[in-house]
């Protein structure tokens, strides 16, 4: 089968408009860099994303969840097969101390929908930029506070498309990672418990949580994020500034002189810049160190069409 039958294949249950062929995943990607996905899908139902995951699965078409962009890199040679992109199921709504939000609603538009309704306990979370469903397969967390902090639950779909619901215990949540990884399920919707706050006290630590995101951060320049995992009693960052590699890089991609844990697209980098970056920053740790540094990033893609 050819992409061009892929595309008329889904188009007969996703509308047009959200079935695209050789699509640039850098309009995509919080890097800004990335090559073409053969097919891009936006679903904008639950339907239409367990058509689109049983249809790759029934047809051998490899499958790529691409949430908000965040923690990824693709490569320049963009991504060969199918790319799900679930930004149009943001629905976010209240229900009672409940938060219920889609995989694809932005997960720091969340933690602002629960502090304008005087909830607490989600404000950790005002500053990350993935969606829910990545920060739900990672275990995002910031400042203190964890997903499996408020998780209550999940609805995700199997590889072949079915759908399940999870508990907390089911979603096998720990540092950086949960059986959503594990197993490459694909998060349609989640639940958060959260409690009743104060709105001035809730106000004032998101003010304070945004302000040491934007001081310490360098969020004027596209990147993926923390790019490596935190080591075992030690900071990535730490390790990296100590290093001496601040402001070095190839091509237009350079370890952050605001926050050595960030590689920043600073000149229309290509993703072999960054990732070349990325190897000279665990060789060089590695070197000093003697620590083997793991991406806390994703690499995907081919690296030519």
């Amino acid at each position: 089968m050819t992409k061009e039958r892929w595309l008329s294949d889904l188009r007969r249950f996703v509308a047009d408009s959200h079935v695209k062929i050789d699509e640039p995943l850098h309009l995509h990607t919080l890097t800004r860099m990335g090559g073409p996905a053969d097919i891009f899908v936006s679903p904008t139902t639950e339907d239409e994303t367990a058509y689109t995951v049983k249809y790759a699965y029934e047809n051998n078409i490899p499958l790529l969840l691409l949430g908000n962009g965040s923690n990824m890199v693709v490569r320049d040679g963009g991504v060969r097969g199918i790319v799900l992109n679930l930004k149009s199921l943001n629905e976010i709504r209240i229900d009672g101390l409940n938060v219920y939000a889609q995989g694809g609603a932005n997960i720091k538009e969340v933690s602002k929908v629960a502090a304008s309704n005087t909830l607490t306990g989600f404000e950790f979370a005002c500053g990350i930029p993935g969606s829910v469903g990545g920060a739900m397969a990672m275990n995002a967390g910031a400042y203190g506070g964890e997903i499996k902090d408020i998780i209550v639950q999940a609805t995700v779909l199997t590889s072949t498309g079915e759908k399940l619901v999870l508990s907390k215990e089911e979603l096998e949540l720990d540092y950086r990672k949960s059986v959503i990884t594990k197993k490459g399920y694909y998060v349609l919707s989640a639940e958060f418990g959260l409690e009743k706050g104060d709105q001035n006290v809730i106000d004032a630590k998101m003010t304070d949580l945004t302000y040491q995101r934007e001081s310490k951060q360098p969020l004027e320049f596209p990147s993926a994020g923390s790019v490596f995992k935190r080591p075992p009693g030690n900071f990535a960052g730490k390790l990296i500034q100590e290093s001496g590699l601040q402001g070095k890089g190839f091509g237009g991609a350079e370890v952050s002189t605001k926050h050595a844990g960030f590689i920043v697209n600073k000149n229309n980098a290509t993703a072999n810049d960054y990732i070349q970056t990325i190897e000279m920053v665990k060789s060089a740790v590695r070197e000093k160190f003697g620590i083997d540094l793991e991406l806390e990033v994703k690499i995907v893609g081919d690296d030519t069409v």
